[in-house]
């Protein structure tokens, strides 16, 4: 019985079967035809795109931004553009590689509007609010915010989402949009991270005020992080309960995410410590209690 198999046949029965695939028609913009190879082809160039768009404004910023004396800020808002123009390049460079027309936008545009409609609003919603705050910049890289009870230094601002970093050294992610729809409380929303704080402390009744005010400031101004060249001021804010109230301000140059309770907690031991010297007490809520007779 003669033997039937033969492998010349096989081989060539799988290579046509793999063409078939490779070439197989999804869809037609045009009058050409879009393929499976082409469009395989389109997204192995549009990967390699992505990572050498985020390769090259990395170093260009490490390499080049970072000797230029522009903020920090600045910087960082400069590298994402230089990533965006840079993606927009390699993804028109892959398309035209891949053979694929322009106009198949229309088509893409129309399934992710149709996505959008199914739940994707949230990813829009943060992908333009990043766009907006890279432009406006209400906040910036270094900055020091509080949003949410979340207080610590921003360390990234993405497309979708922002990085911010806590004293405890703690990375919490937030959505972009929640800077937009929510109040933000930005400390060194100015040029300089100069930021005025507040200390609230209560003397009993019958000290003497101008003593009092004289220790509060003599507090601040042993402090070494406290800026000489603005004066602390002592305000008699009101008359308490049980204690006369009273208020110092001072300003300090925020550089860690620590400098501002470390910075309030050693002016407190300093105030403890001179109203023990000076005998000023500091009271404790009272409460007078009545028993009834039965």
């Amino acid at each position: 019985m003669e033997n039937t198999f033969n492998p010349d046949k096989i081989e060539a029965y799988f290579e046509t079967l793999a063409k078939d695939i490779w070439n197989f028609p999804i869809l037609t913009v045009e009058n050409n035809s879009i393929t499976l190879g082409t469009i395989t082809v389109g997204i192995i160039l549009l990967v390699l795109g992505v990572l050498l768009a985020k390769y090259l404004s990395r170093k260009i910023s490490r390499k080049v931004l970072i000797k230029t004396a522009l903020d920090q800020s600045i910087q960082h808002t400069l590298e994402s553009v230089f990533f965006y123009v840079f993606l927009i390049f390699f993804s028109l460079f892959a398309m035209r590689m891949a053979n694929l027309p322009i106009t198949i936008f229309t088509v893409i545009g129309g399934a992710l509007a149709i996505g959008i409609g199914f739940g994707s609003q949230n990813i829009v919603n943060n992908f333009i609010s990043g766009i907006i705050l890279m432009i406006e910049r209400p906040i910036k890289v270094t900055d020091f915010i509080e949003v949410d009870g979340i207080f610590g230094v921003v360390e990234d601002i993405g497309t979708r989402s922002t990085v911010i970093r806590s004293f405890g050294n703690k990375h919490i992610i937030v959505p972009n949009s929640s800077f937009l729809e929510k109040n933000v409380l930005n400390w060194t929303y100015q040029s300089d991270n100069a930021v005025r704080l507040r200390i609230e402390v209560g003397v009993a009744y019958g000290s003497n005020t101008e003593l009092v005010q004289k220790l509060l400031s003599e507090a601040v101004t042993k402090e070494s992080r406290v800026l000489k060249h603005r004066d602390p001021l002592v305000l008699f804010s009101n008359f308490g309960d049980s204690a006369l109230i009273f208020e110092v301000y001072f300003w300090v140059r925020l550089n860690d995410t620590m400098d501002r309770q470390i910075v309030e907690s050693n002016i407190r031991f300093s105030i403890d410590q001179l109203f023990r010297e000076h005998n000023v007490k500091i009271p404790f809520p009272q409460r007078d209690v009545h028993i009834q007779p039965v």
